[in-house]
């Protein structure tokens, strides 16, 4: 791989069972022929490709691009390959790096080995330093006996959207929040309502869709300190263009004086303010906004970290009762990590897909048709 190289295989990741979500978003953002694989979605392209995916692509936790691949049984011989790469193309001499490897059923099992004999080839073909708290990682997968070196352009997991400095017990991930909300068919001309909005992950997430603006035009990347970034040409790409003004609004509530005191101060530092409607409420003071149906989006507490699950099943069957009775014509999403405790709001769900993990937990997004 070289800085002229256009068409080399780039790797989104994605929480394990939402790949196909995750695959559709990459197709409708433009990218070269996405693929699903386990654990993420692959496509091709150049370097301008590789920055893109980190600045426009929602539902991906980070990006990798794959340098090479190759067969290899022993550690000799992982050396004597990685040290055949034109590293000098990819990676700064003056930049420091790390290595982190994984070995699945391989003769070459021993990961902190393998990463060793990838960092002796960088420093020999570089001089670079290595250092253990490096923002620049490669990464090296060797399964049954397959070789993979990639270079993780994103540095800090992608759901680090930049806005967010306040956050309350068990948030869920923004890229999370966007594949759920592509779930469930939202297509940023409605509005989202969020009851238990928490630090407003929905509610923001919504909005940024909604006005066209780009998940990561607010932080910086690993890519930024590689020889391939070219300033000028990501500066361009970085530029605001095709943002609107939505024509629908987007609702947190929360009984939580202090979760919406961080809703309101998470919005404006995303620049969403114009569009969100924050306020303290309690369940049972949750009505429609004025306007059409559109898509109430929940992420209440599971017991698991929170709370007792017993004490929980009355306020997810108030919440079922309430929307069942206030908000028809509205669709609905609950994330939840316990079936009974969903079910026991009483509302027609739809079959789900299977759980995926968040946070040490596994969690199912229950959707709902319009509530008659």
């Amino acid at each position: 791989m070289t800085t002229a190289d256009t068409d080399f295989e780039i790797f989104l990741a994605a929480p394990p069972g939402l790949e196909l979500v995750l695959c559709e978003e990459v197709r409708l953002k433009g990218f070269k022929r996405p693929v699903v694989v386990p654990g993420g979605v692959v496509t091709r392209g150049g370097w301008p490709e590789v920055w893109r995916a980190n600045l426009w692509v929602r539902g991906a936790s980070r990006v990798l691009a794959r340098v090479d691949s190759f067969p290899a049984v022993h550690l000799a011989e992982l050396e004597r390959r990685a040290r055949r790469v034109a590293w000098a193309s990819v990676l700064r001499p003056d930049v420091a790096f790390r290595v982190e490897a994984v070995c699945l059923g391989s003769r070459i099992y021993h990961e902190g080995a393998a990463a060793e004999r990838v960092e002796t080839a960088i420093k020999s073909a570089l001089g670079a330093q290595v250092s253990p708290v490096a923002e620049v990682v490669v990464r090296l997968r060797i399964e049954r006996n397959m070789c993979v070196l990639s270079v993780d352009t994103s540095g800090e997991l992608l759901h680090r959207r930049g806005y967010k400095q306040a956050v309350n017990r068990a948030p869920l991930r923004e890229t999370l929040a966007a594949l759920f909300l592509r779930q469930c068919r939202f297509d940023g001309v409605e509005s989202v309502v969020d009851p238990m909005c928490g630090s407003g992950t929905f509610v923001i997430e919504a909005a940024e869709i909604a006005a066209r603006l780009n998940p990561g035009r607010a932080r910086n990347f690993a890519f930024e300190r590689m020889a391939t970034f070219d300033e000028e040409a990501w500066r361009a790409m970085r530029a605001p263009r095709g943002v609107r003004t939505p024509t629908a609004r987007y609702y947190g509530r929360d009984r939580d004086a202090g979760a919406i005191a961080m809703s309101c101060e998470n919005a404006e530092r995303a620049g969403v303010t114009a569009f969100t409607d924050f306020r303290c409420a309690v369940i049972s003071e949750a009505t429609p906004p004025d306007g059409p149906p559109g898509l109430v989006m929940i992420n209440p507490p599971y017991g698991a970290r929170i709370g007792d699950k017993g004490e929980l099943a009355p306020l997810y069957g108030a919440l079922g009762k309430i929307l069942m009775q206030r908000f028809s014509g509205w669709r609905v999403g609950l994330v939840a990590n316990d079936s009974g405790l969903a079910h026991a709001t009483g509302l027609p769900f739809l079959p789900n897909d299977a759980p995926v993990p968040h946070g040490g937990l596994r969690v199912t997004l229950f959707q709902t048709d319009p509530l008659g």
